[in-house]
């Protein structure tokens, strides 16, 4: 699990391999992986955009921005909490994702806050010992 505060917003990461919905002869792996998100502030603030930057294992990057997440807005009141799980392939059988979530308060205040860092981890090498 991975997680970063900002504002007094909490974002929790845990990323996991689908190697049902890889397949590794056609250079493709899939991750799953879950977002909860809790606001711990005095604030209600509005989740309205997403900014994703996403390297595989040989350093190439991709980067993708949005409206909201999983085609919506979660408000969230102080205290409250807003959970997901999406996915995401890569070429390759091991990565990392960075991103944030463009915010705004009831007021009008827009700020970012962060999305940790995370692994994505896929299957070990299959080793022999001689």
């Amino acid at each position: 699990m991975y997680k970063a505060v900002t504002r007094g917003i909490e974002v929790m990461v845990t990323p996991r391999f689908l190697p049902e919905r890889s397949a590794s002869d056609k250079s493709y792996y899939f991750w799953a992986y879950t977002i909860e998100i809790t606001n711990h502030g005095a604030t209600t603030v509005q989740l309205k955009t997403r900014y994703w930057r996403i390297t595989d294992a040989f350093g190439r990057v991709q980067e993708v921005r949005g409206a909201g997440v999983v085609g919506e807005e979660p408000v969230l009141e102080p205290g409250g909490s807003f959970e997901y799980t999406s996915g995401v392939p890569l070429p390759t059988p091991s990565g990392f994702m960075v991103g944030s979530y463009g915010m705004v308060t009831d007021a009008g205040e827009r700020f970012d806050i962060d999305v940790p860092a995370f692994s994505l981890d896929g299957p070990e090498d299959k080793r022999t010992v001689n």
